[in-house]
């Protein structure tokens, strides 16, 4: 082979086909995120502004943050809505070969007053009830870090770029999944926080703890105990509310089995 076709050969691309564990690994990493770093352009300056956030999601899986608009990021997003959020925790060893994704966002400030503001508020709650404190003084709001596309880094050698249809969860009949989430989530809290705990330390592993249902969709259930978080994935995302309850008991009894 001549020196000329060698210099013409492509570099390999270091970014692999998106495929189903990819997306569930990206989807996983933002449901059970608990803060992450928040990217955004300084207000007035035009400079990076880089600031650890609590974090949540809505029931599609956008992220959400309770922010004061005295703090600087908040003033940044307002100004520059375009921003950019990494989550991901590093464990043992080193942090570069743990997964953690940067998702590319436009934040999008959610009115008091409104049912999207209730909603927001009762599910960051449940992941953040210490912020009861203070999540109703007039100069904190919430932001929908609305999902634009994605990059997502595995361990090493597994990269991946991801758009907006990888990262959400559709919802279908979203207004059916919004009325019937709050309802559902308190009826298994208060009555059946045995089928809870099992999910959470049978088929989610987790460890033995106070486990609590903070949100669901239509693809899963995010469980809390403290700082503890874990994530229990439907075989199958569900197409209807009414699907809900049948696999709630077939997973406790899968879970009572085990």
């Amino acid at each position: 082979m001549s020196a000329g076709n060698e210099n013409t050969k492509e570099p390999m691309s270091p970014i692999r086909e998106t495929n189903d564990q990819s997306r569930r690994t990206a989807k996983d990493l933002i449901r059970k995120a608990r803060f992450g770093a928040l990217a955004a352009i300084e207000a007035g300056t035009g400079h990076p502004l880089a600031s650890r956030v609590a974090l949540a999601t809505d029931i599609d899986g956008t992220p959400i943050i309770l922010t004061s608009t005295l703090s600087g990021h908040t003033s940044a997003i307002l100004e520059t809505p375009n921003c950019s959020l990494l989550v991901g925790e590093p464990g043992k060893g080193d942090p570069l070969a743990h997964a953690r994704i940067s998702l590319f966002c436009s934040a999008v400030r959610i009115e008091r007053k409104s049912e999207t503001h209730k909603r927001l508020r009762r599910r960051y709650l449940a992941r953040h009830p210490k912020a009861e404190l203070y999540v109703d003084f007039g100069d904190f709001a919430f932001f929908r870090l609305e999902l634009k596309r994605a990059s997502l880094n595995g361990g090493f050698g597994k990269a991946f770029e991801l758009q907006q249809s990888d990262l959400l969860t559709t919802l279908g009949d979203a207004q059916g999944w919004q009325v019937m989430e709050k309802g559902a989530v308190e009826h298994m809290n208060d009555d059946h926080a045995d089928a809870i705990k099992l999910y959470a330390e049978v088929l989610c592993k987790g460890a033995a703890a106070n486990w609590r249902l903070s949100g669901l969709d239509p693809e899963g259930l995010d469980l809390v105990a403290g700082d503890r978080i874990e994530r229990l994935w439907f075989e199958n995302a569900l197409e209807k509310p009414a699907a809900l309850r049948p696999v709630l008991v077939e997973l406790a009894k899968k879970a009572r089995g085990n």
